[in-house]
């Protein structure tokens, strides 16, 4: 059988994931392609309950250190219960944030090293990496303007304005280190041109 696609959904808060990851969703099953759609932290009955307590905004105070090793936790079961069976199946997996976040949020947002990260991206991952990366990328107020819309904020929401430029700027790099894998898609234009951007950017893999 051959092995399916492993498509991730990456960008700050407010630039449309939610909307954009059915609109691709639904667009590969027009093309016959089976589709297992996942997130991140998350994924798992496990990783779930790692998700509540990395986003609930009423918890400890969680270390720098604890919330990246609980990232990476919660990503080891995402992996072995959800998108290696799924790949091997020959499905192909939608997800929802993956490791380019790790680098965006622990890495520019808590400022952490790149270095540890991707220790523990070699030791959580091996040689798994996406096929595909799609960055919706918005400018920080844009983006925080929409989120505020969504209503309560979780614990990474109420950050300053400041930790969001430094996401950003962390998922820019991404893209300047990995330009084969991770395409730029610009969020702020009218849904239409980003969704038809989107499709432009999927017709490498569905060839």
């Amino acid at each position: 059988m051959i092995r399916g696609k492993f498509i991730t959904l990456e960008g700050g808060e407010g630039v449309g994931k939610t909307t954009n990851l059915a609109f691709i969703k639904d667009h590969l099953q027009h093309h016959n392609i089976p589709v297992v759609v996942t997130r991140e932290p998350g994924g798992t009955y496990l990783a779930e309950k790692i998700r509540h307590l990395l986003l609930d905004a009423d918890s400890e105070d969680i270390s720098e250190q604890a919330e990246l090793l609980l990232m990476f936790a919660a990503r080891a079961q995402h992996i072995k219960h959800v998108i290696e069976p799924a790949l091997v199946r020959g499905n192909w997996v939608l997800c929802d944030r993956f490791t380019d976040a790790t680098y965006a949020y622990q890495g520019g947002g808590r400022s952490m090293k790149a270095s540890i990260i991707e220790c523990l991206e070699n030791l959580v991952q091996g040689t798994l990496k996406p096929d595909l990366t799609l960055l919706l990328d918005a400018p920080v107020e844009i983006g925080i303007d929409r989120a505020r819309k969504r209503g309560a904020f979780d614990r990474f929401e109420i950050e300053k304005i400041s930790f969001f430029e430094r996401v950003r700027r962390a998922y820019l790099l991404q893209l300047e280190l990995h330009p084969e894998r991770i395409k730029l898609i610009k969020a702020n234009q009218p849904l239409v041109d980003v969704q038809r951007a989107i499709v432009d950017t999927l017709r490498v893999l569905l060839r």
